[in-house]
């Protein structure tokens, strides 16, 4: 009964309309989902508006009317974070701050995807650098180090976390000694720390009620839940990536919890409860279904994922459907992408897709086979997630953020 009691609260949120707002990294419910609908276009969405931005692989956020974006300003150690007006995509404010310097032969910029949460956005950046933001000035309510605080090494290609808040708490992976903390969203104050496994480039998920509520991160070592209050530790499947490269948001829907990395594949957990606390056992596991930093998207018992090779090159990527419950591989598109191509699940079962040359792609989410149903070029090339509110969507490549009106 809790998780039929989660999913009702799920669909309900997605009923009432959160479509004005993508707030985080995944959208409104962290699940690369949208309440909103989109119609087959003929021609190519219209650009509403450009604005050049810096470095960086970091999604943009929409949230009070305003898109905010994180980035590397040009020839410096400095991050910023800009807001832009929605409409019109006037600069409205750009806070910068100094860094630790990095280079990295995938891009110097952040990767991590800024979070809004009641008049305050929280960014955590390439170098480890959690910001606290004033959502309307841009000043700085508080700023914490990390990889410097708890004296934990930075990742080969960087920070990648993007910040969960939930309640009174932002959530991020800091890495080797000090694996997951707890802030205080108001203040920065250190509430707990738990575990002590590297960082992998992955971003945490929430969710369940009361005692069963669950704080779910991928580590280099393997899934971890942890009680959102205190940190303790609920349960642990090992899942390590033999080059320490797990990038992908788990995936949870029901009592079902979808992990992957490049080299381990993917496996499918079942979620259970007893005497109040949660509960892991694998229901299967498939070698094949290796995600690299693409974030599925489930459609009923169902999952459509972006996964990869590297070896032997050239690199490619394939979109697939896939059995949630059993692992089984429905259909598989091959050459989706290079690396990456990015996915939401539309209000209408739809799916959009945007490959890393930035290429926009309208699918059916059909259960037998690929189902294209209208493609355009929006964008330069391009790892960044996009975001969708209020039938616009946002997307960042190498050299600019752009709005485009969907149908």
């Amino acid at each position: 009964m809790p998780w039929l009691r989660s999913g009702l609260v799920v669909v309900f949120l997605a009923s009432t309309g959160l479509a004005g707002d993508w707030p985080q990294w995944l959208g409104p419910h962290r699940d690369g989902s949208t309440s909103e609908k989109i119609r087959v276009w003929q021609k190519a969405p219209t650009r509403l508006w450009t604005a050049s931005v810096g470095e960086g692989h970091s999604s943009p956020i929409v949230a009070d009317g305003k898109v905010f974006l994180l980035y590397k300003v040009k020839g410096q150690t400095r991050e910023e974070l800009a807001a832009f007006d929605a409409d019109k995509g006037t600069r409205l404010w750009a806070t910068s701050y100094e860094t630790n310097e990095f280079k990295s032969i995938f891009g110097n910029g952040p990767r991590g995807t800024p979070a809004f949460d009641t008049g305050k956005v929280y960014s955590l950046g390439v170098t480890g650098v959690l910001t606290c933001f004033d959502a309307k000035t841009g000043k700085i309510s508080w700023q914490v180090d990390t990889l410097k605080t708890f004296k934990a090494p930075n990742l080969v290609f960087g920070i990648s976390c993007s910040p969960l808040v939930d309640g009174d708490k932002v959530f991020v992976s800091v890495g080797k000694g000090t694996s997951i903390v707890a802030f205080d969203k108001r203040t920065g104050k250190v509430l707990w720390k738990s575990l002590s496994d590297a960082a992998s480039y992955a971003s945490p998920i929430v969710f369940g009620k009361g005692k069963e509520r669950q704080l779910v991160f991928l580590t280099q070592q393997g899934v971890v839940s942890l009680a959102p209050d205190s940190g303790a530790l609920f349960w642990k499947y090992r899942l390590v990536d033999l080059l320490s490269e797990s990038s992908t948001t788990p995936v949870q829907v029901g009592n079902r919890l979808f992990a992957s990395s490049v080299t381990f594949g993917g496996v499918g957990l079942e979620l259970s409860i007893k005497d109040d606390k949660p509960q892991v056992k694998e229901a299967w596991k498939n070698k094949s279904l290796n995600c690299y930093f693409s974030t599925p998207v489930a459609v009923g018992d169902h999952l459509f994922m972006v996964t990869g090779k590297i070896f032997p090159p050239p690199p490619e990527v394939s979109l697939r459907c896939v059995d949630f419950k059993t692992g089984k591989i429905l259909w598989t598109k091959a050459k989706v992408g290079k690396y990456h191509a990015s996915l939401i699940r539309m209000g209408d079962k739809r799916l959009l897709l945007l490959d890393d040359a930035g290429n926009l792609i309208l699918l059916d989410a059909n259960l037998k086979a690929y189902k294209e149903l209208a493609r355009s070029s929006i964008c330069g090339p391009t790892w960044a997630h996009p975001a969708i509110a209020s039938g616009r969507l946002f997307i960042r490549d190498q050299k600019e953020l752009i709005c485009l009106k969907l149908p």
